[in-house]
């Protein structure tokens, strides 16, 4: 609905600059709400109109100012407003009441998503990779923010209407699975591991010092792994022969031995089962669990390839190389086989993109990892694209930063689920604490999803690439802008809803909310359609973010000041229209952040 305001606008400046109101409607934005002045509704910049064909003589104040004084007021624009190089428009704020509120409320899911300014987004399919842990060890925590990054792409580009394909690409192929296969044979028993989990895993990993407070035997299974795995890279420090053993198991697994492969394929199977759990509770899913493994095969059929179109070189050392370099001297050069012809993590992801290209015929695909592998996907779109693949260009590296200081009550965070644990056991701690909870059906579950959201806000906050600080004190504050406040300030809207739910409303008569509360909170959910834009544009959620707290601090005061129980029957049912309205954008902004809304808290 935030088009119509801007069409409205557009056909004043067409008029005017003899441009055709569809190429004005993208430079039209919304003006950000002011805390200290009443601000107009919507801008545009002089600057863009000019480039766009609009005919102006004059100093670009000149220009400006002219401009402005062309535009006539009528129904919906009362007032043009020459600033410093921008032209700002003050709407007809009944108008603005009436178009916004009733589109909420007849179309709560729509509002912002089918917006004109997001048209040219819709359609076609989009590939996500993201999250991608190693098999046979537990979910690392390092491994949270490409979960949680990836999953936000997903949802922004299905609910701008795209098809999304969710895909999980395990690490679960590599020279390190020599290493856990060589262990196992070594340290590992599966008759213990079939009848005495729990037994096996402490003699296994004795050593270790483990304590572990998981019951179930594929959670058992998995720390077997991870303590033979600890175990055996320890061993291979000081005995010799432990690395060829591992190079032999590995070079089995590659020729797909019968006993190798059984083993692999049991680990592969608990671990996966494990991690589906750990999505499960961040309200996570995937289309396809794919891996390292499903490709091992076709890399040969890309050595081909490359070696037909002369890509491929071989070194003094035996290994196969790409020449990155511009001048084709072999200064940058990625390596795809090693010496004794096995293949590399590079070279298995050049068969995957080409397998996914034939299998899921993806317009654009989107690889998320953090910022050290950088130069890996650096390489990887430049060799496909060397091979004459010109969709590598709608191939994207999402690169996130690294995560300091944190920690639970026990030590430092190594897994996952320790965070997600912590998250929850301080956050019930803290409803237990305040006086405004309420009485909930499941306390557990309502004080993990306010963890979940509070972890996600911190992280999303800022810069994807940038590294930050992590505070257990800060990330729950109720106060600010946190996942703990925005849950809170759905949870109330919900509340005072659910209060008046016997009284029926209806945005018929707005003229209640010309206060300035309710004028802010209009203004800025104009905006709505801007930020989503610019999201899908550089796929950073901190847009969101910023624009659900400004949100949340404008209704709190307005819940505040704008009391429903007690006013007159038309002013109430406009509040609660309003009221109503706003807690529709904030779930659906919550959703695509990934964040599940609590109603109660």
């Amino acid at each position: 609905m935030a088009c119509f305001f801007r069409r409205s606008v557009a056909l004043q400046l067409a008029k005017v600059c003899g441009v055709s109101e569809d190429a004005l409607i993208p430079l039209i934005s919304a003006v950000p709400v002011s805390k200290k002045k009443a601000s107009a509704d919507l801008r545009v910049s002089v600057i863009s109109l000019l480039r766009s064909g609009a005919a102006a003589d004059g100093d670009l104040q000149t220009q400006t100012q002219a401009l402005a004084n062309q535009i006539r007021p009528d129904a919906v624009v009362e007032e043009a407003v020459a600033g410093r190089g921008v032209i700002h428009f003050r709407l007809n704020k009944l108008t603005l009441a009436q178009k916004l509120l009733g589109q909420l409320l007849s179309e709560p899911d729509g509002f912002g998503v089918n917006s004109e300014l997001l048209r040219h987004l819709q359609g076609g399919r989009t590939l996500v990779e993201f999250s991608s842990p190693n098999i046979a060890k537990r979910f690392h925590a390092g491994h949270l923010r490409s979960t949680i990054i990836g999953n936000f792409i997903a949802n922004l580009k299905k609910a701008l209407g795209k098809e999304v394909i969710r895909v999980n690409y395990l690490g679960d192929w590599g020279m390190q699975f020599g290493l856990l296969g060589a262990g196992f044979e070594r340290f590992g028993s599966q008759e213990k591991l079939r009848t005495q989990p729990l037994e096996h895993l402490f003699e296994v990993g004795r050593s270790e010092r483990l304590v572990c407070v998981w019951t179930c035997s594929s959670c058992v299974c998995v720390c077997v792994c991870v303590q033979v795995y600890v175990r055996v890279n320890r061993e291979a420090d000081g005995d010799p022969s432990v690395r060829p053993a591992a190079a032999e198991f590995y070079r089995r697994l590659v020729r797909r031995e019968a006993q190798a492969l059984q083993l692999w394929t049991q680990f592969r199977e608990i671990t996966v089962l494990e991690y589906k759990r750990i999505y499960q509770r961040l309200g996570v899913d995937f289309d396809h669990y794919s891996g390292e493994s499903a490709h091992d095969g076709q890399t040969q059929s890309v050595l081909d390839e490359l070696r037909t179109k002369h890509l491929l070189k071989t070194t003094e050392k035996g290994t196969g190389v790409v020449d990155l370099s511009v001048t084709g001297d072999m200064s940058s050069y990625a390596t795809l086989v090693r010496s004794d012809g096995t293949s590399l993590y590079i070279t298995r992801d050049v068969a995957a993109a080409l397998d996914r290209k034939q299998r899921f015929g993806f317009d654009e695909m989107i690889y998320v990892t953090d910022k050290s592998q950088t130069v890996h996907f650096q390489q990887l779109f430049h060799i496909l694209t060397a091979m004459g693949h010109q969709w590598a260009e709608r191939c994207h590296h999402v690169a996130f930063g690294l995560v300091q200081g944190m920690s639970t009550r026990r030590g430092e965070v190594v897994f996952l689920e320790d965070v997600l644990e912590e998250a929850r056991s301080r956050m019930i701690n803290n409803m237990r604490q305040s006086t405004t909870s309420k009485v909930l059906e499941d306390p557990e579950q309502t004080a993990e999803r306010v963890g979940i959201s509070a972890l996600i806000i911190q992280d999303f906050k800022g810069p994807l690439m940038s590294d930050y600080k992590f505070d257990w004190d800060k990330v729950l504050q109720t106060q600010g802008d946190t996942g703990v406040f925005l849950q809170y300030t759905h949870a109330r809207l919900c509340s005072l809803l659910r209060r008046h739910a016997s009284e029926p409303y209806s945005c018929s008569d707005v003229s209640p909310l010309m206060d300035s509360r309710s004028v802010s909170v209009l203004q800025h959910l104009l905006r709505y359609d801007e930020v989503l834009l610019q999201s899908a544009n550089d796929l950073q959620p901190r847009h969101l973010v910023n624009f659900l707290m400004t949100l949340s601090h404008l209704v709190a005061s307005a819940h505040r000041e704008l009391p429903v129980k007690g006013s007159p029957a038309a002013t109430a049912q406009a509040r609660l229209c309003l009221f109503s309205s706003v807690r529709s954008v904030l779930a659906n902004g919550m959703r695509i952040l990934g964040i599940t809304p609590v109603e109660k808290m």
